[in-house]
């Protein structure tokens, strides 16, 4: 799929830093699953109770996802969370 690796997030970083990068790196992981599924932002919003603006935030790191949106996106994306993370097997 050709997923960010969550590797070079952490070179000469302070943690503030990590985090923002992680939820771009999250963000971009989220939007490619979605477009493979053939889903819209709109579809997505809908599925979690949210308006597409909110949903966006997501994709573009500005809004973090919690655990239960993980775990749903993941099963709904047909993706793993090691993934979304950006984790390398």
């Amino acid at each position: 799929m050709g997923f960010y690796p969550i590797s070079q997030v952490f070179y000469g970083k302070n943690f503030h830093n990590i985090s923002m990068e992680l939820a771009k790196i999250i963000g971009s992981n989220l939007k490619r699953a979605r477009k493979d599924a053939g889903l819209t932002q709109v579809q997505l919003a809908a599925e979690l109770g949210k308006h597409q603006a909110d949903y966006s935030d997501y994709e573009t790191g500005k809004t973090q996802l919690d655990y239960e949106k993980i775990v749903y996106l993941c099963k709904r994306l047909d993706i793993s969370p090691n993934d979304l993370f950006g984790f390398e097997d």
